[in-house]
């Protein structure tokens, strides 16, 4: 088998594909939920600990080289606002995924217990003694 029609191969399996899609979904709600956190969540948060915006806590390593009113070499700094913002992406992200992932099993299981049948009720004693009866009769 050839390494193109090798890859073919690979590439269309349902679970390439199913994994392929997840990916792509994955990612545009990573945005919702980087959209959620620091336009929605961060700000009355920084505001309750009096008007802090995370993204923009930063520890200066080395100050900005300044020639008059030109900027030669930027600052060099630690962003930790923005790792804390970060953070807080990723939790609320895991959350989402946890409980999403936890609803999906719930209705597969919900699903399954749906779809298998009942098993068949034992045989009364009578159907039992009228088996062996004909049972019997054909010997």
């Amino acid at each position: 088998m050839g390494f193109f029609s090798e890859f073919k191969t690979f590439a269309m399996r349902g679970n390439v594909m199913d994994m392929a899609i997840g990916i792509i979904i994955g990612g545009a709600f990573g945005k919702i939920v980087s959209s959620l956190v620091s336009d929605v969540i961060m700000p009355p948060i920084g505001l309750l600990l009096g008007g802090v915006d995370f993204s923009n806590l930063n520890i200066v390593m080395k100050k900005a080289v300044m020639e008059g009113s030109e900027i030669v070499a930027p600052a060099v700094t630690l962003n930790y606002g923005t790792f804390i913002n970060t953070v807080i992406d990723f939790l609320i992200i895991a959350f989402a995924i946890f409980t999403a992932i936890r609803l999906i099993n719930k209705l597969k299981k919900d699903e399954e217990t749906i779809a298998e049948p009942a098993p068949a009720p034992e045989p009364s004693a009578e159907e039992k003694l009228l088996t062996e009866i004909r049972d019997l009769l054909k010997k």
